[in-house]
């Protein structure tokens, strides 16, 4: 990005997020997500950090909250209240460390305690002080240095004690929230009444303290965790806060704990993230505090938030990001499916990079255009899907799409079928389908764990189009499909990129070219000797008709098929978008005379000492012949277990049978 877009997109984002920001802070309301608005903040506090010189006053990530509601008194806070800077991953707290220590100038002290993690409450931040030991008032947080006086409202929570034994002033702060059980309860008096729900708990908390009348805050059971003690009682680490506050007797949470390094914190994050609905309020991550107060003192401030603490937020259900492109996929049945393929972002824990727009109305529905920043949202193991976009940070130059008038495959006239669009010719579908069942295949890419029934699947979602699409699918693409785990998903996506190098052989029968087989392709790739896709493209562009046919084993009509593949439009798109995913081809090791030389070799059945292509692999390298189907012409069948009709046909026309060990033992 350069400095010219980075300006344009700092100054949209701000203007976005400042609008929800007022939306949440002031009037109580939202009209996107929290882990949305999380996504663009993030976005933005990247791009500040990447760009400096951008960075303004009125940045959301230099202020806090927004104006105070009239209806209740303004308080000034003795010390401002700060919030906290996100952190997404594991990276994001490595970089956050790195830049405290950077800050500091040293390394922050390491004990068994230099971390103290608490769980992240989606509540509302309040300030409480004491007097004399009596409870003399509540605040909002506000924009950090001046809330609204709610006292009242939060003498009616019991969790908040009305007196304590310490006698000066003592200043607290804490987060008043909504357990699940009573949210639940009231949404279902509003569904009695035939009042709208309640989005979140944390709505109804916010709205509960800002009654005028405090019997109907008193009405809703709200509670209280005290976190932090403002007042100087000769603490040094901020876990001895949480002891004092016991004692003084305020609620604290039980599950709060102290870390010592980065892996103890990465563990509590975990073990959190997978039990937080087990508990009775929501939680939206963990905060991470350098555990003593003189690191913590001396980190300081960088705009809205203490450099010596950090919000480790759980994965999101939802993010923001930018469409890239929108491209049509072919599925079996010929149906024409609309993708969004979007910037890479992490949601609910995993990378996505498509989302199926499913056809030309729900394009329609959304507006939705090239270019468009967007909200993902993927919960539970819903598809990811794109529920929203972001109008107002629309672009100038972003893109209508329009479905086309041909297929994208073959040229076909598109018909349409109610909402759908479909090929007009009937087996374009099948034919591609067919194409990626050779491609993955074991003489090919052989890439394990997609086979027949998951290439359908992919096609049907409108994931996998065309053989180069499989390189670019991400763990989240897939980790929501029906019967896929995130494990599963995870394990397909690593074989797919440690398949990513192959053999100029291997390759050149991958992409299917008519009458090529596993035999020609190895004669062809010891004549046509390159190191990469696009030197490919152009040596076969090179050749004529009469090249070709000049090469040994290689008739007219593998010729002329060869030739037509690589003057097909389609098929060189396909080569270079196979070039840019990545992968690397592997020139193959000259063919010298051997000891089976002129011998022609068919392999059946499981091996138990190698795989079948490693036998063949073997039999090549000592200038064997392997062939797929039995014929007169064929010297030796090697069998494994369950060799099945090759083995049969063998024996019925007398071909001599090798068992695994008398093939070892010929190739020794």
């Amino acid at each position: 990005m350069d400095k010219k877009s980075a300006k344009d997109r700092i100054s949209k984002l701000k203007k976005e997020i400042e609008h929800h920001r007022y939306l949440y802070h002031v009037l109580d309301r939202q009209e996107i997500s929290d882990a949305a608005l999380d996504s663009l903040k993030k976005e933005l506090f990247d791009l500040e950090r990447a760009y400096p010189e951008f960075i303004t006053p009125d940045s959301p990530t230099q202020r806090i909250g927004g104006e105070p509601l009239k209806q209740f008194k303004k308080v000034n806070h003795e010390q401002r209240m700060l919030s906290f800077n996100d952190a997404f991953s594991k990276k994001d707290m490595e970089d956050w460390l790195e830049r405290l220590e950077n800050y500091l100038g040293r390394k922050i002290r390491k004990e068994k305690d230099t971390f103290y993690c608490e769980l992240k409450l989606d509540g509302l931040a309040m300030e409480l002080i004491y007097e004399g030991g009596e409870f003399v008032q509540a605040s909002t947080r506000g924009d950090g240095s001046i809330g609204e006086d709610v006292t009242q409202n939060l003498k009616t929570i019991d969790a908040i004690p009305l007196e304590i034994s310490e006698t000066k002033k003592i200043i607290i702060r804490g987060e008043v929230f909504l357990n699940t059980k009573e949210f639940n309860r009231i949404n279902k008096e509003q569904e009695k009444r035939g009042l709208k729900l309640y989005a979140n708990p944390r709505n109804v908390a916010a709205g509960s303290v800002r009654q005028l009348d405090p019997k109907i805050t008193a009405s809703r059971k709200l509670d209280f965790f005290a976190y932090s003690l403002i007042t100087d009682l000769g603490q040094q680490r901020h876990e001895k806060e949480h002891e004092f506050l016991k004692r003084l007797g305020f609620k604290i949470n039980s599950h709060n704990k102290a870390a010592k390094d980065l892996e103890e914190v990465f563990k509590f994050h975990e073990y959190w993230s997978k039990r937080r609905n087990k508990l009775p309020y929501e939680i939206d991550g963990v905060v991470v505090i350098a555990n003593f107060n003189k690191d913590f003192e001396d980190a300081g401030v960088v705009g809205k938030a203490p450099r010596g603490a950090i919000a480790f937020k759980f994965a999101a259900k939802e993010a923001t990001t930018i469409v890239e492109d929108i491209k049509i996929q072919i599925g079996r049945t010929g149906t024409l499916t609309p993708v969004a393929v979007l910037k890479p972002v992490q949601v609910a824990g995993v990378t996505i990079s498509h989302a199926t727009l499913h056809n030309a109305d729900e394009i329609k529905r959304l507006d939705i255009r090239i270019g468009d920043t967007v909200i993902v949202s993927r919960a539970g193991d819903v598809i990811p899907k794109i529920i929203n976009v972001l109008k107002d940070m629309r672009l100038h130059e972003s893109k209508e799409f329009k479905m086309p008038n041909k297929c994208p495959v073959d040229g076909s006239k598109i018909r349409r079928d109610g909402v759908y669009y479909r090929c007009s010719n009937k087996s374009c579908g099948a034919q591609q389908k067919e194409k990626l069942y050779h491609f993955v295949s074991r003489g090919a890419f052989n890439i394990e764990g997609l086979g027949p029934k998951i290439i359908d699947k992919f096609m049907d979602e409108g994931l996998i189009g065309d053989a180069a699409d499989i390189f670019d699918l991400k763990e989240g693409d897939i980790a929501a499909l029906e019967r896929f785990a995130e494990k599963s998903a995870n394990n397909i996506v690593k074989e797919i990129n440690e398949k990513k190098e192959i053999s100029l052989s291997k390759f050149l029968y991958s992409i299917g070219i008519l009458h090529v087989g596993e035999e020609t392709a190895r004669d062809l790739a010891q004549i046509i000797s390159v190191s990469n896709i696009i030197e490919l493209i152009k040596k076969f562009q090179k050749l004529s008709l009469e090249d070709l046919q000049e090469i040994p084993d290689i008739g007219p009509k593998v010729a002329q098929s060869i030739f037509d593949w690589f003057k097909d439009k389609n098929n060189l798109h396909l080569l270079e978008k196979l070039e840019k995913t990545g992968i690397r081809l592997k020139k193959d090791k000259k063919i010298k005379s051997g000891k089976l030389e002129g011998k022609s070799f068919v392999v059946t059945g499981t091996l138990e000492s190698m795989s079948r292509e490693k036998a063949k692999d073997l039999i090549r390298g000592l200038s064997g012949n392997v062939n797929e189907s039995v014929s007169k012409k064929t010297d030796y069948v090697v069998v494994g277990s369950e060799p099945g009709s090759k083995y049969e046909k063998a024996k019925k026309i007398g071909i001599k049978i090798l068992s695994e060990k008398e093939f070892i033992n010929l190739i020794s």
